[in-house]
């Protein structure tokens, strides 16, 4: 709303338009807004008024008016995935990724005891998928559920000081044939890793990952659908997502 209030949209018909049965959708994206926390490096999102209500019809002389905004960020803003060019001069940009990629069958592993300064090896990942009680499918989405953004979000340490991946947690995976790893820190990477062994073995996978995820710890142990569907950017390295798990 215009005057900054917030409230549920709800169809005029009532609450029964938006019934989808036994499926139930919880989101894992972060909101965008100004001043959130970013990876060092990428744009800040500015927000910008591009027209109001009152504005528009007072500038076309109508009786209806538009608000819309415009908005300045990066493609890595908030919750997002890449494209396998961010990491790999080689690789594809974004409007060549399948999109498969970014949809499909996941599960989620809890290693939210590893903190800062240890590492995720790949001797944990086989505690925590042992733990989850599912398996690892070629194609499968795995999210890994670090706890850490509950834990720091909105504070300093969660740009600065978080778990992550090492060499042999995230080929780990990746020969197990993930297509797309997901965390809900800061990046799959260590914050002390200034070779980005996560993102390294990405790209010598071929393979992406999702960021910044959140309400990770409500799929511990579950296999659900996964869409992260990224925007369609010509010649991009990346975009934010609206990530989604469907959960029957």
């Amino acid at each position: 709303m215009s005057d900054g209030t917030s409230k549920t949209a709800i169809p005029k018909v009532g609450k029964r338009a938006l019934d989808r049965g036994a499926r139930t959708v919880l989101d894992l994206s972060r909101d965008i807004h100004e001043g959130m926390p970013l990876w060092p490096g990428h744009q800040l999102p500015f927000k910008m008024i591009n027209q109001t209500h009152d504005g528009f019809k007072n500038r076309w002389g109508t009786n209806f008016g538009f608000q819309a905004h415009n908005w300045l960020l990066s493609e890595h803003t908030g919750t997002h995935t890449d494209a396998i060019f961010e990491y790999d001069p080689g690789g594809a940009t974004l409007d060549d990724m399948p999109l498969e990629y970014y949809y499909g069958s996941a599960i989620c592993l809890d290693v939210s005891h590893v903190r800062h300064p240890d590492y995720m090896t790949s001797e944990i990942l086989e505690d925590a998928l042992k733990a989850s009680g599912q398996e690892i499918r070629v194609g499968d989405i795995v999210l890994l559920y670090s706890g850490h953004g509950d834990r720091t979000f909105g504070t300093k340490d969660f740009i600065n000081v978080y778990s992550g991946l090492d060499r042999s947690g995230a080929v780990w995976l990746a020969e197990r044939g993930v297509v797309n790893i997901g965390i809900d820190s800061l990046a799959i990477d260590h914050s002390d890793d200034m070779t980005f062994v996560g993102h390294a073995v990405c790209a010598e996978y071929q393979i992406v990952n999702t960021e910044n995820l959140t309400n990770l710890d409500k799929l511990v142990g579950k296999r659900f659908e996964y869409f992260g569907l990224p925007l369609h950017f010509r010649e991009g390295t990346g975009s934010p997502v609206r990530a989604v798990a469907i959960v029957d």
